[in-house]
């Protein structure tokens, strides 16, 4: 797989990563439902076996459980291992709703859980979650994650969900390897003014959900969207219902066309969507088992044209 160094790092990352959100199974406020652990790691050993060299997962997927199945999937794989990204200040209470927390105590523990839970003794990337609620929070969190660097229990450090004013405050107190916002073809918020302004300030960009949460599929039907079950937080996106689900399955259409085009699923034509863009170095794809994982992670092969994109996005036919 082509690879691209990650922002100021030393990171040459393959243009799609594993993303862990889905394997975190249910229990907590943004669970996708049930998941079978045995299927999670045969999803990640496909992944890394199609030469995909690094897993984006995080402390609240599945309130640890997710790190603890990159880890043991990891214990089953012979190659070179992959990178590991996994981020903080965003944590579970017991009855499993999120809330957002940057302070130092707090970072640097969940650190230390996040060390454990994935049996390694450093993190490739080290990344905040969202911005806290406590906006107060951010510099001394963020200092945090630099003195996490220095001590060498992370080797580079970035944010996820930051606006350009946050990433701003950040940088005055330590250099941002990366930045990892939501981006498809269903949310194209950071395509004006976030995505040039870490082109140009070398701050990498690894895009999340670039199938919309596997809206973009292919698989998603209004029958399967109405039956999803009220522990899968799709059940109430606004994306997943009406108005928008009728419009958004009207553009799997269009992603299914072209992607019949290419021998690819609707899937891969969306991936392959975000790694158009200059800024993006990487696109994040779940995948729940092995066929998902085998019939996604090289999208980054499918190479569209301007007028294929004008095509996908409505503007245009052949």
């Amino acid at each position: 797989m082509e690879k691209r160094r990650l922002g100021n790092s030393d990171l040459m990352i393959t243009r799609i990563g594993y993303g862990a959100w889905a394997i975190g199974g249910p229990g907590w406020q943004y669970g996708w439902g049930p998941q079978k652990d045995a299927d999670s790691v045969a999803a990640i050993l496909a992944a890394l076996e199609l030469g995909v060299n690094w897993i984006d997962t995080a402390a609240v997927y599945g309130l640890g459980r997710s790190e603890e199945i990159v880890a043991r999937a990891l214990a089953e794989w012979s190659g070179p291992c992959p990178r590991l990204f996994t981020k903080c200040g965003l944590l579970g209470d017991r009855r499993g709703r999120v809330f957002r927390k940057l302070t130092a105590d707090s970072v640097k523990q969940e650190c230390e859980a996040s060390l454990r839970r994935l049996q390694v003794d450093t993190i490739d990337l080290y990344q905040v979650h969202w911005p806290p609620e406590n906006d107060d929070e951010l510099e001394p969190g963020w200092q945090a994650l630099a003195d996490l660097q220095k001590a060498g229990k992370v080797r580079w450090i970035g944010v996820s969900n930051f606006d350009i004013a946050q990433l701003e405050r950040a940088r005055a107190i330590a250099p941002v390897t990366s930045l990892q916002p939501p981006y498809s073809l269903v949310r194209r918020g950071v395509e004006s003014e976030i995505l040039p302004y870490c082109l140009r300030e070398n701050i990498g960009v690894i895009a999340y959900a670039p199938m919309a949460s596997g809206l973009l599929t292919g698989a998603m039907t209004r029958e399967r969207a109405a039956a999803l079950p009220s522990d899968d937080w799709r059940k109430t996106s606004p994306e997943f219902n009406e108005p928008n689900l009728t419009r958004n399955l009207a553009l799997v259409e269009r992603l299914r066309h072209m992607g019949a085009r290419y021998g690819r699923s609707p899937g891969e034509v969306a991936i392959a969507w975000t790694l158009l863009n200059p800024a993006v170095t990487g696109s994040i794809v779940g995948a729940r088992n092995a066929a998902q994982a085998k019939g996604v992670m090289r999208a980054s092969e499918v190479v569209l044209s301007e007028e294929d994109v004008k095509e996908i996005e409505g503007k245009g036919s052949r």
